[in-house]
């Protein structure tokens, strides 16, 4: 077990992925978090990012920071997704690798996988295929980033690993409809239409079958990853259970109240026909999802109109 005095960087922080990774650390009893805005330090910087590590020196390391979006996002900024996260990735694996920290985990992508890939998905499927062109900018950036984790374990011996979360959703999630994932979308939209009496236009034919994970189980993952998991081979995590969208959709509007039509613009793309991850590995390691959909998705909710409104949240 890493002890809580450790010094933990968290990336990302501000994030979805790495506010949950940040409350599950300080609910454990980890005191010694290190933490930077993005005005505070540019990750995409090796300057700076040099610099921060050399001046705190930290033991174990989260990657959670990265550019993130859905398939609009993914097909109107494609330079910046693959710009972004290479240069963010490049330059915190090698810093930690020059500045000795002790382990550090990427947070990669249920995206890495082949458009046609074998349901449910193994980690054993990564590179056997064409990966799905609406965010395969995303995919290969997140690519390199296991590849080079991978290339550093095998040359420096470093313990760096690589989580593969299915779709996330959760408290700081990104609701912003130009940029966000399908199910904060869907939210919002749901929302919006109660709100205002209109009725949503979703995306694309509902047909297709995704996976998804709250956030803080996936926290807690990555939590129980850096203590008991080191291996070269990326490590899925998810709940092993998926939905179509259309039931997502039925299910996002009873949480939110909504009892109207609903339009399927069937012009816009679907994206890949499923995504399932298979979890047997860390099963196996003794870590399983707690939070359901429904519970998940009441408490996300909770939080929007708390917090978020119809303003997008907290970005990394």
């Amino acid at each position: 077990m890493i002890d809580t005095h450790a010094r933990v960087y968290v990336a990302g922080h501000r994030g979805m992925v790495g506010s949950a990774i940040v409350r599950a650390l300080t609910a454990r009893g980890y005191d010694n978090l290190i933490v930077r805005t993005s005005t505070e330090l540019d990750l995409r910087d090796n300057r700076q990012v040099a610099g921060f590590f050399s001046e705190t020196k930290p033991e174990y390391v989260y990657l959670a920071a990265a550019k993130v979006g859905g398939i609009l996002a993914n097909s109107t900024l494609p330079a910046e997704f693959i710009y972004d996260n290479l240069a963010i990735q490049t330059n915190v694996v090698h810093q930690a690798y020059l500045h000795g920290a002790k382990k550090l985990l990427l947070l990669g992508s249920s995206c890495i996988y082949p458009r046609d890939s074998p349901q449910p998905m193994k980690e054993e499927y990564l590179l056997t295929g064409p990966l799905e062109p609406t965010n395969e900018w995303y995919a290969v950036a997140k690519i390199a980033g296991i590849k080079m984790c991978q290339a550093y374990r095998r040359q420096y011996g470093c313990d760096f690993i690589a989580a593969m979360p299915t779709n996330l959703y959760g408290p700081n999630d990104n609701f912003d409809l130009q940029t966000a994932h399908v199910l904060a979308a869907l939210l919002r939209r749901f929302h919006e239409a109660r709100e205002q009496g209109t009725t949503p236009i979703l995306w694309g034919t509902g047909a297709p079958r995704r996976e998804f994970l709250h956030v803080d189980d996936c926290a807690d993952a990555c939590l129980f990853l850096m203590d008991r998991y080191s291996d070269a081979m990326i490590m899925n995590v998810g709940t092993g259970k998926d939905i179509a969208i259309t039931e997502l959709a039925a299910l996002v509007a009873e949480v939110v109240g909504y009892r109207g039509d609903v339009h399927w613009d069937r012009t816009k793309p679907d994206g890949m026909p499923r995504k399932l991850m298979d979890c047997s590995r860390i099963a196996a390691l003794g870590w399983s999802s707690t939070i359901t959909l429904r519970e998940g998705l009441l408490a996300t909710y909770q939080w929007y109109t708390r917090s978020a409104g119809p303003q997008s949240a907290a970005i990394p």
